[in-house]
């Protein structure tokens, strides 16, 4: 979005400010009183950081797209980052006067969360998964690419079925640094062969295409396993995350990329919890007992 357009915007139609947390990156997005995202910002998530600091930085953000930080209703936060989520909270409250809705136990979601113990699904998982759904429905596999890659299976039913947890390409390339002595650091880029005539060639061929193998060897068995819960229903593989791109390039079995699915996930959920969460007893699992709210 140009500043010029940002400005020409009404203070009543900013309503919602929503951060996702992740390791790495922090993607913050504000969204108008129809559930349109206006703009978005991706920052550094440092855990050292002062919560004025990231006040005055988001408020910088705010102003650089002539944005009034007074027009946010609410703030919603996501985060897999819990020394973070103090930081954020407390922000929410000194810079824009709102005690921030953080998705955790007792958030509405519309799904039926099946995993053993939905309190240790993360919390930027089921986001994902509640934006896939209401976007695309079901059957359908969400995979994250960022620090660590996640692949999230949800049926027809709006069931929450569980996945993957594997280790990103980030991960991966600091591993491979710090744990040998002779292997430098390595931009993520696909070197386009994999028989390479040098070592960073090497390693970038070894870090990308082993992530697009991975990818597809288990999205492939996931169809499978999902075929077995949902006969005859084709399965929908939606990619997000900062290297979602990167890796679709290289795969066929991604059909769509959505960068923007967590914080749409986020305004799905503030819209289901908005008229009640501030009262709602948040000592439950994000569906009790399985059971669908």
């Amino acid at each position: 979005m140009q500043r010029a357009d940002a400005e020409r915007l009404k203070v009543s139609e900013i309503m919602l400010l929503a951060f996702d947390i992740g390791n790495t990156n922090t993607v913050l997005g504000v969204f108008n009183e129809d559930g349109k995202l206006i703009t978005n910002w991706r920052i550094e998530t440092d855990p050292h950081k002062s919560a004025d600091e990231y006040g005055m930085l988001v408020v910088e953000l705010f102003k650089h797209e002539g944005l009034d930080p007074k027009a946010v209703d609410d703030v919603i936060i996501a985060t897999v980052v819990p020394s973070v989520l103090f930081t954020i909270r407390h922000m929410a409250e000194k810079y824009f006067h709102k005690k921030a809705i953080v998705v955790e136990s007792g958030i509405k979601t519309g799904l039926l969360i099946k995993y053993d113990n939905p309190k240790q699904v993360g919390a930027d998982r089921i986001v994902n998964a509640v934006a896939a759904y209401n976007k695309y429905g079901g059957p359908l596999i969400i995979i994250d690419l960022g620090t660590a890659t996640t692949f999230c299976a949800v049926s027809d039913k709006a069931e929450y079925l569980g996945g993957t947890i594997a280790p990103g390409l980030k991960i991966s390339s600091e591993v491979l640094f710090e744990r040998t002595s002779q292997l430098p650091k390595v931009e993520l880029e696909d070197p386009g062969h994999t028989i390479c005539r040098n070592t960073i060639q090497g390693m970038q061929s070894g870090l990308v295409y082993g992530q697009m193998g991975s990818v597809e060897f288990i999205v492939r068995k996931m169809k499978k396993e999902l075929e077995e819960v949902c006969p005859g229903k084709p399965v929908r593989v939606v990619a997000t995350g900062g290297l979602s791109s990167l890796v679709a390039s290289g795969v066929d079995c991604i059909d769509t990329i959505d960068r923007r699915l967590t914080l749409e996930g986020l305004q799905m959920i503030y819209h289901k919890n908005r008229h009640h969460i501030r009262h709602k007893d948040t000592s439950k699992s994000y569906d009790e007992a399985q059971q669908k709210l």
